[in-house]
This record gives structure tokens, C-alpha cells and sequence, in this order.
């Protein structure tokens, strides 16, 4: 094939799902718009085995094309349209995991939606189908879980629609939910993503052959309707970025491919293809359906709203967004994440760099970083829930955590700024007794914090703490960071309202050895661990002295209650003439 038309598609066929599987629900079934259904069908697949407590089970929730394939059973079986992250020793293990992935409600693909047979009829349903709710899909897909017998899933997890899913999960079953893995998704469309959905709906219903959805009588499709439907999918689910790699180069060399639609340029080839080959396997009914039902999901409308329905969920979370991803942007997914924070929620968050826009949570390109941070995550809530216990790690060879952690008593609330790979958070967790949350801004550390099965979300600290309500923390830590900040007094001025006590340590510039070095030498100091770091090519941006800090919390009427010296080289304390002897500095603040 030719590779301008390889997208996500690729793999999903309309061939029969060999190791499908079926439910069915013979009692009436109320739904939330006021429908009723008689029945219910549920396709789903299921991976790996349920374990004797029932306590490895993921759910797994595809997107608005997506079906109960998510991945290959066997050599033999077809290609799944999440192969990557699903199988024997990847991310979502079946080895380990018992997942569960049914096709929803509203489908096409096995379960009960607009183009099953009606039992009340004898004929299909079309638009005697009911309108159904993101919860309806929910509850059909819950009645599935009770069937194994399974009170608590151990992960629910979803991209695109199939996060939306996964929202509702973690707020509507608190209870039944040990973890939440949403991706590329949001508490609610953004009026762009609406129109697209308007769009889209409008193609489908004024194709001739719609016939008020009752094509299926008629034996024909309104085919051209939903190609232009999937079409404009495509376009929201690149990016910018992704499409100038694939097209801009061949943007005049049209492929021969027999449609009616127009394909002078590269990228019409693609869209033509692609809405053809999706004809071939879903219901343009269905296609309405959901879109409809995903376009009237609202968590939360405003700030209050979305804070009152995550405080709902007693799951831990992790939120992973795509920053080329304009369908469901980033500011999205983070709005979720600070409404978790406020309110006290478990919560790991980062926004992977990527080129592929929406699609990038079914790709390969940013899989090392994305498949395992899921990997790490999954492991770290299956540990603590067979062991009770938490994952233990080598400790710090900091000599500024160990006096840290001396002023930091059992119990306490924690949030670590600039937490780097963790190794403060996860001496307090091993400590026992201590919440903790850490705020890093490089991906590589949030995916080792996650790693170690710490709460951290990527975020930078100049753009301050608003998710965070006053005093919410007993200690705020900036440890080895200050000299990092852009704006100094308004990140202490955060820290100071978030935090009860504040800890900072930072490299001290009045160091004799520092002094030395630019005295008889003439060079800047060096105060990374890493010696190998120049001054053009450090994280430091300030060079401060223990003395202008002093003087700074003077000004600024910082209360000074602790300042701890110390000679990280001799590895001892100093109390003579600190800002001479020592290369580190401690201190506890409070305004």
C-alpha cells in the first residue's frame, strides 16, 4: 500500500472477530434520555486470565471507530487496533492483566446499536434506536463486569472517546475503580470539536441515501455522507505538523484511487481512501450515536462543576495529553488534572511531545515514553494493592535529602517542586505516614516518578500554583530548583500560600571554592553534580549566595524559622561562617 494512506485505520476490517465473545442482558434496560431497550447484546474479547481474588482486571475502552479488537489473540488472529500496547510483556500485560475490552454500546460491531434487530420488531432498530448518554454505555458495560463476578477493576483505561469512558467509570463507580488511565480526551468538547461533530452528522443525514435512517430497508448506505464524516475525523485527528510530513513533499502527485470524491492533491488521495475503506466497516447510524453522545458529555462546566465530579472518584490517576492533539488539546486534559489536585486526588499527569496530533496515543512515535509510563503506573497500582505495601528504591546519595527529611515529620503533606527523578517523594512514602505529590517539568523524570509509583504532573512552576488552594500542604519543598526560577518572588510566594512551612536548599555561590575559582581563575563556578555542564549549557540561571538570600527574606518579611549549612564535599554540617564553608544551604520558611 501505499504509505500516504497508512494511518491508525490500517488494521481494522469489517472480517469477523474470531475470539469474540457475547453477552446478553434479557432485562429491560432504562436509559438515560428516557429510551428503553429490552435487551442488550455486548461483543466483547477478553486477554489473559482472571486471577482467584478477581484482582487484575482492566478495562479497556476503544475510541468512537474502535471495536472489541483490540489486539491479536494469536500469530493467526488479525491485528488489533491498540497492538502495541497490548499483549504478552508489553505495557498492558497479559500476563499479568485479564483485559476486558467490549465494543460499546451504540456499536456496530457486534453490540446492540442502531443497526441490530430490534427483538420487540423483528427488524432493525435505525432511528428507533434510542439516544444514549456516555453513563448508558457505562452501565451496559458495567452489567458486562458483574458477569465475572469482578467488584473492582484494577484499571480502566481509554483515549479519545474511550477517555470520556473512562471518566465517567472512575466518577460514576468510585468504588469500582483502582485506577484511571485517560488519554487524548476531556470533561467536555470544545466548541471546535462540536462543529466538527456537526459537520460530520449533517454529511450523514443529507446524503440521499440516508432516507431518515432507515437505509437499511432500502438496501443501500448513505455512503458518500459518511466518507465525508470520516474525512473530516482524519483532518482533526493529524496535526498541522503530521500532515506537512506526509503531504507537503507530494502535495501535487495525486493517486489513482477509484472514488468520486476529488483527489488532485496527495492529501485528498488520503482523505478519499480513507472515507472509502471506513464505509466498508461502520454503521453511518452508529456514527451519529456516538458522536452525539460524546458531544453531550459534560463533566463539568465550569471550574466548581468538574471539581465536585472528580471529587467523586477515589482512584488514582494518570492523564497522559498530546501537544499537537488540537481535538482534545492539552489545557484540556490539565484542567482534569488541577481539578484532581484541589481536590486532594492521587494523580500523575504529563503532555508528551509529539508531532502526530490526536492519533498519537495509537502510535509508535512517542511509545517509549507513553507505553511506560502506562507500563509503570499499571505495575506500581498492582503492587500496592497484592503487597499493601509500597515499592522500595535505593537511597539518594543526596546529603541535603537526608536533612530534608529530618525536618519533615511523619504525617505530613508534601508537595516537592521540581522534583526531578523523585528521590526525596520516594524517602517520604518509604518513611511511611507522609502524602506526597511532585511537580516536575521534564518528561524523562515524570515517566521515573511514575516509574518509582509516585504522584507527579509536568507543569512549570513560573506559571505558578492555582490548582492548589492556601495551606493545602504541611511542607512545599524546592529542593536544588530555586536557582532555576525565572521569577523568584513569585514562586515563594506560592510555595508560602500553598504550603504551612517551606524548605528550600539551593548551591551557594559565597562557597570558598567558588570564590576561588572566579577570583584566581577567572571562570564562573560550577555548580551542577554534573562537572561536565559550562556555563552555557547549565540549568542554573541565578547565582545566589546564602547571604543574598538572607537579605531577600528580610526584605520581603519571609520568616526565617531553620537554615541548615552544609559542605556537600566533606559531607559534614558547618556551623562556622556558613556562607564561606558551606556549598548548600537549607532553610525553613513561612510568611
Amino acid at each position: 500500500m501505499d504509505a500516504i494512506f497508512d494511518s491508525t485505520d490500517a488494521v481494522r476490517n469489517a472480517n469477523p472477530l474470531k475470539h469474540a465473545r457475547e453477552f446478553v442482558y434479557s432485562s429491560p434496560i432504562k436509559l438515560e434520555r428516557g429510551g428503553c431497550l429490552s435487551e442488550v447484546r455486548v461483543t466483547y474479547e477478553t486477554y489473559g486470565e482472571l486471577n482467584a481474588r478477581k484482582g487484575n482486571a482492566v478495562l479497556i475502552c476503544h475510541a468512537i471507530s474502535g471495536d472489541s479488537h483490540v489486539a491479536a489473540h494469536d500469530p493467526s488472529d488479525g491485528t488489533g487496533w491498540w497492538e502495541i500496547m497490548v499483549g504478552s510483556g508489553k505495557p498492558i500485560d497479559t500476563d499479568k492483566y485479564f483485559v476486558i475490552c467490549p465494543n460499546f454500546l451504540g456499536g456496530c460491531r457486534g453490540t446492540t446499536g442502531p443497526d441490530s434487530i430490534n427483538p420487540d420488531t423483528g427488524t432493525r432498530y435505525g432511528l428507533d434506536f434510542p439516544e444514549i448518554t456516555i453513563g448508558d454505555i457505562v452501565e451496559v458495560d458495567c452489567l458486562l463486569i458483574d458477569s465475572f463476578g469482578i467488584t473492582r477493576l484494577l484499571s480502566v483505561i481509554g483515549g479519545s472517546l474511550g477517555g470520556v469512558v473512562t471518566l465517567e467509570w472512575a466518577t460514576r463507580f468510585p468504588d469500582r475503580v483502582l485506577s484511571a488511565i485517560p488519554l487524548a480526551t476531556a470533561a467536555h468538547m470544545t466548541s471546535q470539536g462540536l462543529a466538527f461533530d456537526i459537520v460530520a452528522r449533517n454529511a450523514i443525514q443529507s446524503d440521499p441515501n440516508y432516507f431518515g435512517g432507515r437505509y437499511y430497508e432500502k438496501g443501500v448506505i448513505p455512503a458518500s455522507g459518511l466518507a465525508i464524516a470520516r474525512m473530516l475525523g482524519h483532518i482533526t485527528y493529524l496535526s498541522r505538523e503530521s500532515m506537512m510530513k506526509k503531504f507537503d513533499s507530494t502535495r501535487n502527485q495525486a493517486r489513482e484511487i477509484e472514488t468520486t470524491f476529488e483527489t488532485k492533491f496527495s492529501v485528498g488521495s488520503y482523505l478519499a481512501y480513507q472515507g472509502g475503506k471506513f464505509v466498508e466497516r461502520f454503521d453511518a447510524n452508529s456514527y451519529v450515536a456516538l458522536t452525539t453522545a460524546i458531544d453531550n458529555f459534560d463533566l463539568g462546566g465550569t471550574e466548581d462543576d468538574l471539581r465536585k465530579a472528580l471529587r467523586r472518584s477515589m482512584c488514582r490517576w494518570l492523564i497522559l495529553s498530546f501537544t499537537t492533539d488540537w481535538l482534545f488539546p492539552s489545557f484540556l486534559s490539565r484542567e482534569l488534572v488541577d481539578a484532581l489536585l484541589a481536590s486532594d486526588k492521587r494523580v500523575s499527569y504529563c503532555d508528551i511531545p509529539s508531532e502526530c496530533g490526536h492519533d498519537g496515543f495509537l502510535l509508535p512515535d512517542e511509545f517509549e515514553l507513553y507505553g511506560e509510563m502506562i507500563r509503570s503506573f499499571l505495575s506500581n497500582v498492582s503492587f500496592e494493592l497484592l503487597s499493601g505495601g509500597v515499592p522500595q528504591f535505593d537511597r539518594p546519595d543526596r546529603i541535603d535529602y537526608e536533612q530534608i527529611l529530618d525536618l519533615i515529620p511523619r504525617g505530613a503533606r508534601v508537595l516537592d517542586l521540581g522534583c526531578g527523578n523523585g528521590g526525596l517523594l520516594a524517602r517520604l512514602r518509604q518513611r511511611g505516614g507522609c502524602r506526597v505529590q511532585g511537580i516536575e517539568i521534564k518528561e524523562k523524570y515524570v515517566l521515573r516518578c511514575v516509574d518509582r509509583g509516585l504522584d507527579v504532573v509536568q507543569a512549570d512552576l513560573n506559571e505558578g500554583l492555582s490548582a492548589f488552594s492556601d495551606h493545602q500542604f504541611d511542607f512545599v519543598v524546592l529542593s536544588k530548583t530555586l536557582q532555576t526560577v525565572r521569577d523568584v518572588e513569585f514562586v515563594l510566594d506560592e510555595m508560602l500560600r500553598v504550603g504551612v512551612r517551606g524548605i528550600v536548599s539551593f548551591p551557594n555561590l559565597g562557597f570558598h571554592e567558588h570564590r576561588r575559582r572566579l577570583m584566581e581563575e577567572g571562570l564562573a563556578p560550577k555548580l551542577e553534580p554534573d562537572t561536565s555542564k559550562e556555563w552555557y549549557n547549565t540549568s542554573e540561571v541565578r547565582f545566589l549566595t546564602l547571604a543574598d538570600f538572607n537579605d531577600f527574606c528580610n526584605k520581603k518579611e519571609i520568616n526565617v524559622h531553620h537554615c541548615i549549612a552544609i559542605d556537600t564535599r566533606q559531607q559534614k554540617q558547618i556551623d562556622q561562617n556558613p556562607n564561606q564553608n558551606a556549598d548548600v544551604a537549607i532553610l525553613v520558611l513561612s510568611k
